[in-house]
């Protein structure tokens, strides 16, 4: 049923294909001329661990409208590393998506300033940034802009996963009760565990997440300052009044999430692969239906979600609740950062075609571009109502198979919250389609708490105060600091793995030995780096 199309809604489209296709020739005209001739451009990704051909339906479109073809290069291995062969070789792709390594590029100038084509050729770019378009450069010492994307312009946050899930199961067996702290999501754990102690056949596993490998800076790491009401800064805590940053695990109370997984590992409710295993075994023990709780962000649970109801067993999906070390603290999910710039895509100085690029760029920048990437094709993947609005005609917010939602994130991106010539939202994630996407178990859980959406029953971002800096996390290092930081994080980690194993009467003294090493190593100059990079950027944006 869902795949047809009844007459009354042909009639609707053939209605509106007048009216829908004056609105964009504006728009369109000003992103396409003639016919291009073709051109193909390496693009690395440092967040793809596979190559993705460009032959779905949307990047077919995206080609028939700039002649651009996109050969992808995934990452092997560490991006530092591969970003550091780059540099030794000279040879770079056309097109470079480097994450924190950006500044490796810039500083070896592999990358070319965009500012000349933006000024020239950049339509697109600067209808799309607008006032924003300064938070694209690099730094106050460098005002040039190397990168366009890789994240939202305006946002709308209807999806979260907070600090900690825990399956729906495990609430309703004790009829929704109230879940605020560790201490609550702790003994629900127990009390569930100790009257099954079997699932599936398995053994019932209280907790267990991915921290064996870069996941350990979003399932171990965030989750340490979310659940004490600090924002994503990466692995900074920024004193909001003074932009003062301390490197997170130099914070006193930070312990007090890890102090808490000591606890649980010596009860026997975390589970100890976690610092071992795989994202795919981990996937397998969640689609078992035997994990109840784990802390991981929304993008890494939210297709596993999807999977869990698919096998039958959809109490076992999870909840996302708004978990604290104590009463009184908020948490941060649903913060306002505004805008950071930060990451994006580059051109490097080998591309043979460096204006056909930037071209493919603006493109990109452009509303019908955007409506492509987050939608499809019209008439295929979606249509407009009588009354103009835009539904689609797949039930997924994303359609991998035909390119929906492929060939947006790292690319330049409008947002969720972005308001298109047509009048309707850019992004899919509105209300009623996150509340639409629910299973029955999601939405009994969410009912039972007095909400519509996961996202109702969190701390609001006008309670949780707007970021003048953007986020910590996007910022670009020099080479020297982050390759300090890089040996700090690495000895953190392996720290953090150790002391939680180990018994609770060893935890404050290896706490405090773990403190006093990443003192030794220089990590509170690199602090001092950091504040004076956000005081400069909250200056330099505002001028």
């Amino acid at each position: 049923m869902k795949n047809k199309i009844f007459p009354s809604v042909v009639l609707t489209i053939l209605v509106f294909f007048v009216s829908s296709t004056f609105l964009s020739c504006k728009n369109e005209n000003q992103n396409s001329s003639e016919e291009k001739t073709p051109v193909t451009f390496t693009f690395f990704s440092a967040d793809l661990s596979e190559s993705v051909p460009f032959t779905d339906a949307v990047a077919k479109e995206i080609t028939r409208r700039t002649g651009v073809t996109l050969e992808v290069i995934p990452a092997k291995g560490e991006v530092s590393d591969m970003i550091d062969l780059m540099v030794a070789d000279n040879s770079y792709p056309d097109l470079i998506f480097a994450k924190g390594s950006l500044s490796t590029l810039v500083e070896n100038s592999a990358v070319i300033p965009l500012d000349d084509f933006i000024n020239k050729k950049g339509e697109n770019v600067k209808r799309l940034y607008g006032n924003q378009l300064s938070k694209l450069r690099y730094s106050p010492e460098n005002p040039s802009i190397y990168t366009l994307g890789a994240y939202e312009v305006k946002k709308e946050v209807n999806e979260t996963s907070g600090s900690l899930q825990i399956q729906n199961a495990v609430l309703k067996e004790f009829g929704y009760p109230k879940i605020k702290t560790l201490e609550d999501y702790e003994n629900l754990l127990l009390a569930y565990m100790k009257k099954y102690p079997e699932i599936n056949g398995h053994k019932t596993v209280g907790l267990s997440f991915v921290a064996s490998d870069w996941l350990w800076f979003v399932d171990l790491s965030n989750p340490g300052n979310y659940v004490l009401g600090c924002g994503d800064d990466g692995q900074w805590i920024v004193n909001q009044y003074n932009y003062k940053a301390t490197y997170k695990f130099l914070v006193p109370k930070m312990s007090a999430f890890y102090k808490w997984l000591n606890r649980l590992y010596n009860e026997g409710l975390l589970d100890s692969e976690s610092f071992t295993q795989s994202l795919e075994l981990w996937k397998t023990k969640v689609l078992d239906g035997y994990v109840l709780g784990t802390s991981c962000p929304y993008w890494q649970i939210s297709d596993l979600q999807k999977e869990i109801s698919q096998t039958g067993q959809v109490e076992r999906s999870f909840a996302f609740l708004p978990i604290t070390a104590e009463e009184g603290l908020k948490e941060p999910s649903l913060k306002d950062y505004g805008f950071s710039g930060g990451w994006g895509i580059a051109i490097s100085k080998n591309c043979k075609n460096p204006e056909r690029a930037f071209e493919f760029l603006d493109f990109l920048c452009s509303q019908d571009a955007q409506i492509l990437t987050n939608w499809g094709i019209e008439g295929t993947d979606y249509y407009y109502d009588r009354d103009g609005k835009r539904i689609a005609l797949t039930d997924s917010v994303q359609d991998k198979k035909r390119g929906i939602g492929q060939w947006t994130y790292p690319f330049p991106q409008a947002g969720s919250g972005y308001k298109d010539y047509t009048g309707n939202f850019l992004g899919k994630s509105l209300r009623e389609n996150v509340e639409r996407s629910y299973n029955s178990a999601e939405i009994e859980t969410i009912t039972a708490y007095g909400g519509q959406l996961w996202t109702d029953l969190f701390p609001q971002s006008d309670e949780l105060g707007i970021s003048y800096y953007g986020q910590v996390w996007q910022y670009p290092l020099n080479t020297q600091f982050q390759s300090l930081v890089d040996d700090v994080d690495e000895f953190v980690h392996q720290s953090l793995v150790s002391m939680i194993l180990d018994s609770p009467e060893s935890f404050d003294q290896n706490w405090e030995k773990m403190c006093t090493q990443i003192k030794k190593m220089g990590i509170e100059q690199a602090g001092d780096e950091i504040t004076r990079m956000i005081v400069s950027k909250v200056e330099f944006w505002q001028q």
